[in-house]
């Protein structure tokens, strides 16, 4: 148990949780394409200090990204996947430079609000049938995701209202999002060693972590494509309204 303390720097039954939150985010990231770092970060971040669950977030990411790529990289909007995944990269040092300047307390308020603003977004109306996203929609969605890697290993507030706002296949869709997330996850794990922020032990917590996620995106992917579309839609609506719900709890409590 020592040991293991030493390691970790967790009790064994705080790094359970540890795990059991991450099966959970996985299984949803598999399920919906999204998910894992909105539901994930906050919680680590009742165990460990914000700026830590951060990059753990992005570690995991990191670490599952290339599970599946050939099938996502084939089925994802490349039009405009690609140019969102490169801005974000180039932007995601901004937000972890910005995330190391702030204190707990204040990234957690704006970890809540960027939470509660996902769920907010997605629930807009819906894009014109045939609607093609012009070239400042691209950029805004880029540039935000990068930033809210860096600073909250939170691609997705901008990107998944980008995505389920317009007529795409669900499938398509969730292609599209996984792609410029594993883009977010290699740039967020570079900031954060450029920054210096990355320790040998949230490697270490995300290595061990790894086979709990990887079960529970398994399990989420399996389901995928069993549910009708708009199913799925609503589906990605309750996950962000929970995860926004919580996160004001916790910040509340």
């Amino acid at each position: 148990m020592t040991g293991q303390h030493a390691i970790l720097g967790l009790a064994p039954l705080t790094f359970a949780g540890a795990a059991a939150m991450t099966f959970g985010a996985a299984y949803v990231r598999g399920l919906t394409g999204f998910g894992m770092a909105i539901i994930l970060v906050p919680l680590l971040g009742l165990i460990i200090p914000p700026g830590q669950a951060v990059v753990l977030g992005i570690l995991l990411q990191l670490l599952i990204g290339p599970v599946g790529i050939r099938l996502i990289a084939a089925d994802a909007d490349r039009a405009t996947a690609i140019p969102i995944a490169l801005l974000a990269m180039v932007t995601t040092p901004v937000g972890m430079i910005a995330l190391k300047a702030t204190t707990p307390d204040i990234a957690r308020l704006l970890i809540t609000l960027v939470a509660v603003g996902a769920f907010v977004a997605v629930l807009l109306p819906k894009q014109p049938e045939g609607h093609r996203p012009g070239r400042a929609a691209v950029a805004g969605t880029g540039i935000a995701s990068g930033i809210l890697t860096g600073f909250a290993a939170m691609p997705g507030p901008p990107v998944v209202p980008f995505y389920l706002r317009r007529h795409l296949e669900p499938k398509v869709a969730r292609a599209s999002m996984l792609l410029i997330f594993f883009a977010t996850a290699i740039a967020g794990t570079a900031a954060a060693l450029w920054v210096g922020i990355a320790t040998e032990k949230l490697f270490l917590l995300a290595l061990l972590l790894f086979v709990p996620m990887w079960l529970g995106n398994h399990f989420g992917a399996r389901h995928f494509g069993r549910v009708p579309p708009h199913v799925w839609q609503a589906m990605v609506a309750v996950v962000l309204g929970v995860a926004a719900v919580s996160a004001v709890v916790r910040l509340l409590s």
